[in-house]
């Protein structure tokens, strides 16, 4: 088994906020990212890809089609946008926390990862230099 990775980068706003507390209880819980006017990240993504080499190619899976899966499901939709408000296949009742974005974007992406003949094996998004988030699927 061999794993293929392919990086991408978007940028995005976003805020976190429970409506039910008070703006004191938001920012306790959530600091700066409960701003109320917005705050944004320059995330970086990885998608990793595992399976076996084809005999032919050498490829797991060809890096510029899973680039153009990568950007055409996900970062298309993502960059410059508001995670909040912009993106239709967000959920509004989501906290759109790095968590819960590298679910979604498993969800968009694993279906594609497969036909490409791969197998998606897991989600890393950078949310700043210091905080990522890995996902491996359920």
């Amino acid at each position: 088994m061999v794993c293929l990775t392919r990086i991408e980068r978007f940028n995005a706003a976003h805020k976190l906020w429970v409506d039910e507390w008070t703006p004191e209880q938001n920012l306790e819980k959530f600091g700066k990212c409960s701003n109320h006017n917005w705050h944004g990240h320059n995330y970086t993504l990885h998608v990793t890809v595992k399976g076996h080499p084809d005999p032919i190619t050498g490829f797991v899976v060809n890096a510029k089609d899973l680039s153009v899966i990568i950007k055409r499901e996900v970062t298309d939709h993502l960059d410059h946008r508001n995670l909040n408000l912009d993106v239709p296949f967000f959920p509004k009742n989501l906290q759109p926390t790095s968590e819960n974005i590298v679910k979604i974007i498993w969800e968009r992406l694993h279906d594609h990862v497969t036909d490409l003949g791969g197998q998606l094996f897991r989600i890393t998004l950078w949310e700043t230099e210091n905080i990522y988030v890995e996902y491996y699927g359920e």
